[in-house]
C-alpha cells in the first residue's frame, strides 16, 4: 500500500480525499479519513468495506490484493521490494498488451463487467484527449469519441453493480463531451449541441459530478461560440454549484473563470472583474493532485489567457496585451494552439493601441506554431475577427495589405 502510495506522491489526507471523492461520485457517504488510511498502511485493517475496496480500486487502477489487501481466512502476503512489484507491473502491463494485439477481434463481449472495463475506457478518454492536443478538433477525434460513448453505453447490457453501472455513464458523457469540444474546436456548432445535449444526460444519470463539471464547462464555451452570451454565464453558474468545484478549488477557478467570459461579453464590467478575481483566488487555493487529463490544460497560464479575452471585450487593449504576455510566458511548449489562440488575441489588443505594425507581426507566431497542421476553425474564425480590425483600424495601410496577400490563403477556409 505504501509503495502504491509514495508511486503517486499521496499523503494519507490526499488519499483519504480521492478515495472520498470516489465514494460521493458512486452516490455514498465520504467518511474515510486519515485515522483510516493510516490503519491500511499499517496492515491493521486486513480488508476494506466493499465500497472503500471499489473506491480503492477507481484511485490506483489495481485491485486491493495488489494493493496489499487480504481477505478474511487467507494467509497475508509476503512483504515484496516496492521497485521489484513495480518491475512485475510493468511486465505484466507489457504481456497484456501484446496479447491483446495478437489476439484475433471477436464479436462477443463479456457477460460481466466491471472496473477494469471502466479504467480501459478511462485510458482511451486520455489518448483522444493528447491527439486534441496534438491536431486539435477533426472528424476522426469526433468519431472516435462517440465510438466510446456507445461501447461504454453498450456494456449496460451486461451484469454489473450500481457503482459500475453509474461510472460507465460518467465515461460515456466524458467521450460525448470530447465529441462535442472536438467540433466546437472545428466551429461545427449545431453537432457540438447535439453532442453537449446528450453528454448533459449521460452525466445526469452518471452522478459524477466530475462528468457534469466537464459539460457545463463544454456548454459554456459553445453558448459563447454560438453569441449566446447569457446561456454561456448560466452554463458557467451551473458549472460553479457542481459538487467539485466546493472540493477542488482549480474547478472552481475555471468556472469562475467562464462566467468571466461571458459577463464580458454581456458588457457587464462589475461582473466579470469579480468572476476573474474570484477565479485568482480559487486557483491560489488549488493544490497538486491527481485530475482528469481533459483538465490539465487549466492553469495560472489558461486564467491569463482569459483575463486578457475579458479585459479586451471591456475595451481594455493595454491590459488584455499584457495579461496574454503573462500567457504566453507561462503557457507549456506542448499547448501550441492555446499559445496560437492567445497569440492572436495579443495581435488584436496591439492593434486596438493602434500598432498595427506590431500587430501584424505577431500574427506570424501563428503560422509558424501551427506549421504543418491544419488550423482549427476556432484559430481561423479568431484570425478573421483580427483581419476585421486590421481593415476597420488601419484599412490603407501597406502592412494590412501585405499581411491579406500573405496570410489569406492560410487562414481563411476553404
Amino acid at each position: 500500500m505504501q509503495a502504491h502510495m509514495t508511486e503517486r506522491a499521496f499523503k494519507q489526507g490526499m488519499l483519504a480525499d480521492r478515495v472520498n471523492d470516489e465514494l460521493k461520485a458512486a452516490g455514498h457517504n465520504g467518511t474515510v479519513g486519515d485515522r483510516t488510511v493510516r490503519n491500511w498502511v499499517t496492515g491493521k485493517t486486513h480488508w476494506p468495506h466493499q465500497r472503500q475496496r471499489d473506491a480503492l480500486t477507481a484511485v490506483f487502477g489495481c485491485t486491493p490484493v495488489c494493493l496489499g489487501f487480504y481477505p478474511p481466512g487467507t494467509p497475508a502476503p509476503p512483504d515484496e521490494d516496492p521497485s521489484a512489484m513495480l518491475r512485475r507491473r510493468f511486465c505484466t502491463a507489457a504481456t497484456s498488451a501484446i496479447a491483446a494485439t495478437a489476439l484475433p477481434a471477436v464479436g462477443t463481449r463479456p457477460t460481466t463487467v466491471g472496473t477494469s472495463d471502466v479504467l480501459r475506457l478511462r485510458d482511451g478518454l486520455d489518448k483522444l484527449t493528447a491527439l486534441d492536443q496534438k491536431r486539435g478538433g477533426h472528424a476522426a477525434l469526433e468519431r472516435a469519441a462517440l465510438a466510446g460513448a456507445a461501447e461504454a453505453v453498450g456494456l449496460q447490457d451486461h451484469s454489473a453493480s450500481q457503482t459500475i453501472r453509474q461510472r460507465l455513464f460518467g465515461v460515456a458523457a466524458d467521450y460525448t463531451t470530447a465529441a462535442a469540444w472536438s467540433c466546437i474546436d472545428a466551429r461545427q456548432l449545431d453537432r457540438a449541441r447535439l453532442h453537449v445535449n446528450e453528454a448533459l444526460r449521460l452525466a445526469g444519470l452518471s452522478q459524477d459530478p466530475v462528468s457534469l463539471m466537464r459539460v457545463w464547462n463544454s456548454t459554456s464555451i459553445l453558448a459563447h461560440q454560438l453569441g449566446h452570451y447569457a446561456e454561456g454565464v448560466a452554463a458557467a453558474q451551473a458549472a460553479q454549484s457542481c459538487a467539485i468545484t466546493r472540493r477542488d478549488p482549480l474547478f472552481g477557478s475555471l468556472a469562475h473563470a467562464r462566467a468571466a467570459v461571458g459577463h464580458a461579453y454581456q458588457g457587464d464590467r462589475q461582473s466579470a472583474i469579480r468572476s476573474i478575481g474570484y477565479a485568482e483566488e480559487a486557483l491560489v487555493r488549488a493544490e497538486a493532485r491527481p485530475r482528469p487529463s481533459w483538465v490539465a490544460f487549466y492553469g495560472p497560464a489558461e486564467l491569463h489567457a482569459l483575463t486578457g479575452v475579458v479585459r479586451s471585450r471591456l475595451g481594455q487593449p493595454a491590459e488584455a496585451e499584457a495579461a496574454s504576455h503573462r500567457a504566453l510566458s507561462a503557457l507549456p511548449a506542448p499547448y501550441r494552439r492555446n499559445r496560437a489562440m492567445t497569440t492572436v488575441d495579443l495581435a488584436i489588443a496591439q492593434l486596438r493601441q493602434g500598432d498595427a505594425e506590431q500587430a501584424c507581426a505577431t500574427t506570424e507566431d501563428v503560422f509558424t506554431l501551427m506549421s504543418g497542421s491544419p488550423l482549427p476553425g476556432r484559430l481561423r474564425v479568431l484570425l478573421g475577427d483580427f483581419y476585421r480590425d486590421l481593415l476597420t483600424l488601419a484599412p490603407s495601410t501597406i502592412v494590412a495589405r501585405e499581411w491579406a496577400d500573405r496570410y489569406r490563403s492560410e487562414w481563411s477556409p476553404a
